[in-house]
């Protein structure tokens, strides 16, 4: 199966859908026109076919190793991370006084969403180069910005993130990595990270981490946490790799999947860095990345359900078995029903995440363009579901993949395998999915539910306005907002946040399946008859409906989660 980047659907998408006449609109993102816009999509197209998809297999077979200290990178990487620094993709949303190209971050997670499609063990570098990047320019100082981001933005040297620790994983307060004062303006910073992504490398140039530590006399949790920068080498006075800092390499984690990206195990001994923020202000700093990377992590998911889809979709117009109808296509699988049924699926779930995360970073440019509170209030509702939804999604898809090709899925040889094992790590890190949902129904309903209620009066205007050409698909969405709206009316109203958060993966499953109805039902208007029109009805039909169950699970409460004792569990 050859891999096809999605850059059709993204044109739709920008030009039809979500549309990007609003971000263009404003001053900081007037040079990003569809002439642009399609240039760039077609050219990273190109990058992802052409270069980085033929090592999607080679990552696997021939994963990183650690020898003597060293980690060896898959074959190819090499030169596959050298076109991509080469043509500007690490830095396209990147502050231009730096060298970035200062694109919409909506161009930049469509990128990210091929790259990952074609091979999430390398596009996994330069995405969380770009996170650090982020964090650097809205939290260091102009110094660190100077040294750090033109490196960093051109691909030279790559970033990383350094959160966990044994004891320490979503309860990050927990960490015991500390940092002193050298007295030089320098901190000495001591500790061990676990699963660090892209932790070390042998591409050349240098590996900066952002490490979580805290300084003497800190408070105990995460408001005691301070963020520094710490490279593996020590730049000179030009800016230049110099002496070896205390950083090394313990060992690489055995994964599940992802074996083309190094896993590692960091030891950091009085190792040299640098404080990013304000002293113990280092959780918030540190957000600007992970936000970043929720996003993301969300297009990865999306990108490896959609070549999952591809690589079922070329098997199943190749593999003839049994008696098929007509209409399936020769006498290919393509016509058993439930063929066609996980086909369609897979397809019309991955344009509704698709869809979804292109207005999760329609909404971030939106809100760095204008600081408007609205957009900021409806970037920060939809980050949760985006990574949850997108990955979920990815996991859902690559397994109906392997389904599609009955046992042959089960022999790595296929390759179908592979796409299930990669891409299982999106529910779980960078905030598990669960915690995402619990996100979503508190943080982000703090407001009393105003950014949600302010997103469903317009998905309900825009819906009346399909009544015209689509009444029965019009009703269906209505509807299924409305009851949405009250199941967040009932949310918010729950003093008790075990029963909000009891609730919270089925409500924001709830919530992606009505937000990608009305995209899909938006995409349909645009395509009157089309095949766009007909994956619509699939997923308004089919798919929609699954959301009623969804919202009567959220509203249940804690209550009967803990009638069962441990003891009873365990029976």
């Amino acid at each position: 199966m050859t891999y096809r980047a999605p850059v059709e659907d993204y044109n739709f998408l920008f030009d039809h859908v979500v549309g990007l006449d609003g971000v263009r609109a404003t001053a900081k993102y007037e040079d990003a026109t569809a002439d642009v816009t399609h240039a760039i999509l077609t050219e990273a197209g190109k990058l992802c076919e052409e270069i980085i998809a033929p090592l999607q297999r080679e990552g696997d077979l021939h994963p990183a190793v650690l020898e003597n200290g060293v980690v060896r990178t898959s074959p190819g990487f090499r030169d596959a991370l050298q076109a991509v620094g080469e043509g500007g993709w690490v830095g396209m949303s990147s502050d231009p006084e730096y060298g970035g190209m200062g694109l919409p971050m909506a161009l930049n997670a469509a990128v990210n969403d091929m790259m990952a499609g074609a091979c999430l063990s390398l596009q996994l570098a330069p995405m969380l180069t770009q996170g650090q990047i982020e964090a650097l320019e809205h939290h260091a100082s102009d110094t660190l910005k100077s040294l750090y981001l033109p490196k960093l933005i051109s691909g030279e040297w790559t970033g990383t993130m350094n959160l966990t620790e044994p004891q320490a994983g979503s309860d990050v307060g927990a960490l015991t990595s500390k940092a002193v004062e050298n007295g030089d303006g320098s901190y000495a910073v001591t500790g061990q990270k676990i699963f660090i992504t892209w932790g070390d490398h042998d591409l050349g140039g240098n590996v900066c981490h952002l490490v979580l530590a805290r300084l003497p006399d800190a408070p105990s949790g995460v408001r005691g946490i301070s963020l520094f920068l710490v490279p593996k080498l020590l730049p000179d006075a030009d800016g230049n790799p110099g002496a070896r800092n205390g950083v090394s390499v313990v060992s690489l984690e055995h994964k599940l999947g992802i074996h083309g990206s190094p896993t590692c195990v960091m030891q950091f001994d009085g190792s040299q860095g640098w404080l990013v923020g304000e002293k113990e202000g280092g959780m918030a700093a540190m957000f600007t990345m992970m936000n970043n990377a929720r996003l993301g992590v969300g297009a990865q998911g999306i990108g490896v359900g959609d070549a999952a889809f591809q690589h079922a979709l070329s098997y199943a117009q190749d593999r003839k078995q049994g008696k098929t109808a007509p209409e399936g296509g020769a006498d290919s699988i393509l016509g058993h029903a439930d063929v066609r049924r996980m086909l369609t699926t897979m397809k019309a779930d991955v344009f509704a995440a698709r869809a979804i995360s292109v207005c999760n970073s329609v909404a971030i440019d939106m809100a760095s363009a204008t600081k408007e509170p609205a957009w900021i209030a409806r970037a920060a509702l939809l980050t949760p579901i985006s990574k949850a939804f997108g990955t979920d999604t990815g996991v859902a898809v690559a397994d109906m993949g392997l389904q599609i090709h009955g046992g042959m899925g089960f022999i790595e040889e296929t390759g179908a395998a592979q796409f299930c094992r990669d891409v299982r790590i999106t529910p779980i890190y960078e905030g598990t999915n669960g915690i995402q949902a619990m996100d979503l129904v508190g943080r982000k309903m703090m407001d009393g539910g105003e950014a949600a209620f302010s997103l469903l009066d317009e998905i309900e205007a825009e819906v009346e306005q399909a009544r015209v050409l689509f009444p029965r698909l019009a009703v269906d969405v209505w509807q299924a907002c409305e009851s949405l709206r009250e199941a967040t009316e009932w949310l918010v109203s729950q003093k008790d946040m075990q029963d909000r958060f009891a609730g919270a993966v089925p409500y924001l499953g709830a919530f992606a399946r009505v937000l990608g109805a009305h995209l899909h039902l938006k995409a349909a208007l645009a395509d009157k008859n089309g095949p766009r029109e007909k994956l619509a009805r699939f997923y308004i039909k089919r798919m929609l409906p699954e959301h009623a169950g969804l919202l009567a699970h959220a509203q249940a409460g804690a209550e009967d989660l803990f009638d069962l004792s441990g003891e009873e569990l365990a029976i």
